[in-house]
């Protein structure tokens, strides 16, 4: 498990460097340092709310006294002209904080916005929307908060809190058998409490990996499988493996994948294909 509260301080204080460097001079040559003001968190598109609690964040870490007055919360719909909140802060970490809020609540709001639009689609259905690792360097903690705001559920966090056996792990090893053995043994002998995911790419992969994986195999990933495929696989796995679709899976076809019944889809597109929300913070 991740200390989000200790990532996202220091995430944040990495953003702020990036941003301010040795001084933002456009505040310090006109504002004065004691000078105190408010501002407010404007909506300007339709969507849904992610960010807020970062944005608290931020500020808070420029300065601990900032206070939030807060009218909407993470996961709320939002539309246009809506305020989200208002900030009470010295005017220096108003303007300093001032980018990096909106750069982050845009982009985790469209993250959100586009997330619910799945899970929406999903209601009714056993099957559950799964993030991946297809992010953005250094900002995947966002990334997957605003999958979880919108109503998804986060896949591993990275390369460290599962073991999933891809198809190079498994053409480099030499096969799907030795593959498994040879990660179960691995996760057994350095003490790791760490599952394993096996990607299979045939019905042939998928008796492989049920005769190989029984009581090492948690989850059996469905690559690039159709939906009648996926029909054919389930009845093969008998429920005695979680499963997962994944591979060109989008909103079109996404209800006939979740008419199999398999437990999860996993979609990149809910992070590197969400559009940003347009976001303002003015002064009052």
């Amino acid at each position: 498990m991740i200390d989000f509260d200790k990532k996202l301080e220091e995430l944040v204080a990495l953003a702020i460097a990036e941003d301010v460097g040795n001084g933002d001079h456009s505040t310090l040559g006109t504002i004065p340092a004691d000078a105190t003001g408010k501002a407010q968190l404007k909506i300007k598109e339709d969507g849904v709310l992610a960010g807020v609690a970062v944005a608290a964040k931020i500020f808070r870490q420029l300065e601990p006294d900032a206070s939030l007055e807060i009218f909407k919360q993470d996961g709320d719909n939002m539309k246009y002209g809506d305020v989200a909140f208002i900030v009470s802060a010295r005017v220096h970490t108003i303007l300093k904080g001032e980018r990096l809020v909106l750069n982050v609540m845009q982009r985790m709001c469209g993250i959100a916005g586009l997330t619910r639009t799945y899970t929406d689609q999903l209601k009714g259905y056993h099957t559950r929307i799964l993030d991946t690792r297809k992010t953005t360097p250094n900002f995947r903690l966002l990334e997957k908060e605003a999958v979880r705001i919108g109503g998804g559920i986060n896949h591993r966090f990275g390369l460290y809190d599962m073991i999933m056996l891809k198809d190079n792990h498994i053409d480099f090893c030499g096969g799907i058998e030795k593959a498994i053995d040879r990660a179960y043994d691995y996760a057994q002998r350095t003490d790791r409490a760490l599952k394993i995911e096996v990607e299979t790419r045939s019905l042939d992969d998928v008796r492989k990996v049920i005769r190989a994986g029984k009581g090492k195999v948690f989850r059996i990933m469905l690559d690039n499988f159709s939906p009648a495929m996926i029909t054919e696989a389930l009845p093969i796995i008998n429920r005695e493996y979680e499963t997962e679709a994944s591979g060109g899976i989008n909103l079109e076809n996404l209800k006939s994948y979740a008419a199999t019944g398999v437990d999860y889809v996993s979609v990149g597109a809910l992070i590197h294909q969400a559009k940003s929300v347009d976001l303002s913070l003015k002064a009052l």
